[in-house]
């Protein structure tokens, strides 16, 4: 039987989706502008992406810590902290790119990323909201707040981008922007808070928990689709601007790869409910591995538009897919520590894609990249099927 969902909890969903697109105008911008900036700033052309890198291990560095203030503090007062800590990077961006300080630019890149640590939770915080049968639905509607992000955030990167004397100084000065007032529609959250269950004890052991073979998937499919996905995103604008391409080009297959990652949130959660989330998780590897095709196929607009595109799409179903599988692997009080290792686990193998990114596309090109990629998607691959087979197992046996 399908319960009722409350005005109140549409009410935060579509809160928690309006902070979701702020949050993407920052980090969708940030990937558009930082490779670039980093590679004017650098002291060598290897560490370009280094300010790219410094946002992921921000996130990867505070997700842990995020969770476990929001489980003694609230969701709403971390989500405003996040804001903060929005702002305090955008300003630190500005100032480092004003003065030509690259180290001071990967700092503030860094600050971003705790923002962004802080962010991640929107989409438990729906689903921890919301009835066991709208839970993929919660998850991914709050996603689709990235579709604005999308747009906006590319937008506002390429009319800033020498709207002052110094080049991006008036990029990173408008990201501060978008967290002010993203710290302003969090204000006006009312999400129950994580302190009836979560800390009324710590559960079971965390190894228990991780022994869970769908645990083990869900963090396999989010962790490494969004690393793979990370991995070809971040190399992108560094990769079109090699092969002769502009910067607005870039702009414009980044806006539509952000479609692709939260366009398809508004009927991912549906599909999950009809067909499994395990047949998803499938057709997200399937999507990766056509991404991957079409990149080592050419190098026109098009061919960098339609492989950004279908990367993320492919991202959306893995990502989404991961986190509706992960919600079925442990109990309300212990919530906090598995949603927090989840996405350390996440932003951990994002820090090395983004390490390597860089190093990557430069050194070995466009096409090394992709086949770099090609083992980390069959890994994923071969754990949902494994999963698919070992559920599928007990069934079999009792015929």
């Amino acid at each position: 039987m399908t319960e009722a969902v409350s005005p109140q909890i549409k009410r935060n969903v579509a809160l928690l989706a309006a902070c979701q697109a702020l949050l993407l105008c920052n980090g969708v911008t940030l990937i558009a502008v930082n490779g670039l900036a980093g590679a004017r700033l650098a002291p060598t052309p290897t560490l370009a992406t280094l300010t790219v890198t410094g946002y992921v291990i921000g996130t990867a560095l505070t997700t842990l810590p995020a969770s476990a203030f929001m489980k003694h503090y609230g969701r709403r007062a971390g989500f405003m902290l996040g804001g903060l800590l929005g702002i305090l990077g955008g300003i630190t961006c500005a100032i480092a790119v004003t003065i030509g300080s690259f180290w001071l630019l990967c700092f503030g890149t860094l600050c971003a990323g705790t923002y962004n640590a802080f962010g991640l939770q929107y989409r438990f915080a729906a689903a921890d909201m919301a009835p066991a049968d709208w839970k993929p639905k919660a998850i991914s509607w709050t996603l689709a707040g990235g579709i604005a992000g999308g747009f906006i955030g590319p937008w506002a990167g390429k009319i800033s981008r020498d709207l002052w004397a110094v080049e991006f100084a008036a990029t990173y000065a408008t990201l501060s922007l978008f967290a002010v007032v993203a710290l302003l529609i969090a204000s006006r959250l009312r999400v129950p808070e994580m302190v009836d269950a979560g800390q009324q004890g710590s559960g079971r052991p965390f190894g228990e928990i991780a022994a869970q073979p769908a645990f083990v998937v869900a963090v396999l499919a989010a962790a490494l689709g969004y690393g793979t996905m990370n991995l070809l995103m971040a190399a992108t604008p560094l990769a079109m601007d090699i092969c002769g391409l502009p910067f607005s080009d870039a702009a414009f297959v980044l806006q539509w790869h952000v479609l692709g990652m939260y366009g398809p949130s508004f009927f991912t959660g549906g599909l999950i409910k009809r067909f499994g989330v395990l047949s998803i998780l499938i057709a997200g590897v399937v999507l990766m591995f056509l991404c991957i095709g079409l990149a080592l196929s050419g190098i026109t607009l098009m061919h960098f538009w339609w492989a950004l595109f279908l990367l993320g799409v492919g991202w959306n179903f893995l990502y989404i897919g991961g986190t509706s599988l992960l919600t079925e692997t442990y109990r309300p009080e212990e919530r906090a520590k598995v949603q927090g290792s989840n996405d350390f686990a996440v932003f951990g193998v994002q820090a090395v894609s983004s390490v390597s990114a860089g190093a990557l596309v430069l050194g070995g090109g466009w096409n090394t990249l992709n086949l770099y990629a090609i083992p980390v998607v069959a890994a994923i691959g071969v754990a949902v099927t494994g999963l698919i087979l070992h559920r599928r197992r007990p069934a079999s046996a009792t015929v």
